[in-house]
């Protein structure tokens, strides 16, 4: 049911990832007719593969469905609005312990079908080399923007331009494994069960893995990177596996290969490490490797992960490579009704935004598309005041937008949810977990309480996880 009021504007989003989607679905519900501009597959990127639209770059999981943790909270809360891209990635989840872990062709080719077969939007297949003059626009851009059109905005938003390179992780065939040597279980769970598969490792074999991605042979990144550091400085959350290394040796046994809560059931023990392998797909056919973020060379790849326990003729599906990530510097480009400083009538959101992660993407895609409905539908767009349509700081919403706007003396990071962002509950003399209690509590009803009073978001509530 589209908002009352004013007769809803057209709307153009360059973009067709989460975040477009989900504001193009979202805003066409509404009654505002939609274009949207993909330039997949005229032109692709060094990280897609298809010319779907949402697809999945990196990994295939959303991360938790707890709602006691930020990431589930915020699902929860994308579910009660009725968030059309979460509602695709749950009809598309495959086994993933306590995650959202999505099928992602069956996926992307569920969204796009939804996208292109909605008679409020228009998906155009085109080049944006340069700002639209359109107004009201969005753009959704991602991580992976036309590099013309990142000049083009240069002009508009002088040194708001920071680029860092992002890393994926391999993929390999699930018939190429060697089950003998490797064992069924998810991390805190029973023994011998669960969705991935652990490989575990002795001290030896760890200590030569680590000699071997010390030295391994790394490409450049890719896409025009110059010898700039800040350009070079990568995403903590994404670090390539051998550049954690570097840190020293025992990083991985407490990062991505730690052994916590993964008794190998043959052994009765822990192991020293554990590489973990998540279902990729519906069928099972394929596993990505958890964690393994890498730049080394294709060749590379097989020679080392291949010295992987069970993985010893692994038939690599996709290699892992690294791409380049745009993002804006929120906190001095955002106003408070999302538009961008000296850009009326010009939002940005999604990762291009500086936002980091598949299920952050879509709550920015649907908040944007709130905030726009609103001030589009009043009498004065360009001077909207959005504090009553955005939730409160105590949602996990408005802590993500929190985050955004939070200027520090350190340069501006993409923004993952988590605690630190939510505001303290005053329970400082209580333990950790009873705060992380009361701020889960706060939140959900916070959230509920603000759902109710804007216009457009009731509908049916189903429980996201446990």
């Amino acid at each position: 049911m589209p908002f009352p009021g004013a007769r809803p504007v057209p709307v153009t989003i360059v973009g067709g990832g989460l975040a477009g989607c989900e504001a193009a679905l979202r805003l066409s519900a509404w009654g505002h007719p939609v274009r949207l501009l993909e330039m997949r597959p005229l032109e692709t990127t060094g990280a897609h593969k298809t010319s779907l639209l949402g697809e999945l770059v990196c990994s295939n999981s959303l991360k938790s469905l707890n709602r006691e943790t930020p990431h589930g909270l915020l699902k929860a809360e994308l579910e009660l609005s009725g968030s059309p891209v979460l509602e695709a990635a749950l009809r598309c989840r495959i086994p993933g312990g306590g995650a959202l872990v999505v099928d992602r062709d069956r996926f992307a080719r569920a969204l796009t079908e939804r996208v292109e077969r909605d008679p409020g939007i228009r998906v155009e297949r085109m080049r944006v080399t340069c700002l639209p003059p359109d107004r009201p626009l969005i753009l959704a851009t991602g991580p992976l923007t036309h590099p013309d059109l990142v000049r083009d905005l240069s002009r508009f938003l002088p040194g708001s331009r920071l680029s860092f390179y992002d890393a994926i992780a391999p993929i390999v065939e699930a018939d190429s494994l060697d089950c003998d040597l490797l064992f069924r279980g998810d991390r805190y769970g029973s023994p011998g069960e669960g969705d991935h598969w652990n490989a575990p490792m002795d001290p030896a074999t760890y200590e030569r893995f680590c000699e071997d991605l010390l030295w391994g042979i790394r490409v450049p990144p890719h896409e025009g990177v110059e010898n700039d550091p800040e350009v070079l400085r990568a995403f903590q959350a994404c670090q390539p596996i051998e550049s954690l290394v570097e840190s020293g040796p025992e990083t991985l046994s407490f990062g991505p290969l730690r052994p916590v809560g993964l008794t190998d059931p043959r052994t009765g023990r822990i192991p020293c490490a554990v590489v973990q392998l998540r279902q990729e797909n519906a069928e099972g056919t394929a596993f990505n490797l958890v964690g393994f973020q890498t730049r080394l060379k294709y060749s590379e790849q097989e020679r080392i992960f291949r010295r992987i326990p069970g993985l010893g003729r692994a038939r690599f599906l996709r290699y892992g490579s690294l791409h380049r990530n745009t993002f804006l510097d929120a906190p001095s480009l955002l106003n408070p009704d999302l538009t961008l400083a000296g850009l009326p009538g010009v939002y940005a959101t999604g990762q291009i935004l500086g936002v980091e992660g598949y299920t952050e993407s879509i709550a920015m895609g649907f908040l944007t598309a709130l905030v726009l409905d609103a001030a589009w539908r009043s009498d004065r767009p360009w001077s909207f005041d959005a504090s009553e349509t955005l939730p409160p700081p105590e949602t996990a919403m408005g802590s993500l937008l929190s985050g955004l706007r939070t200027a520090s003396s350190s340069p501006f990071c993409p923004v993952n949810l988590h605690f630190g962002l939510f505001p303290e509950s005053g329970d400082s003399g209580r333990s950790r977990r009873i705060r992380r209690e009361r701020l889960v509590r706060r939140a959900e009803q916070s959230f509920r309480i603000w759902k109710d009073r804007v216009p457009g978001l009731s509908g049916e509530e189903r429980r996201v996880g446990g």
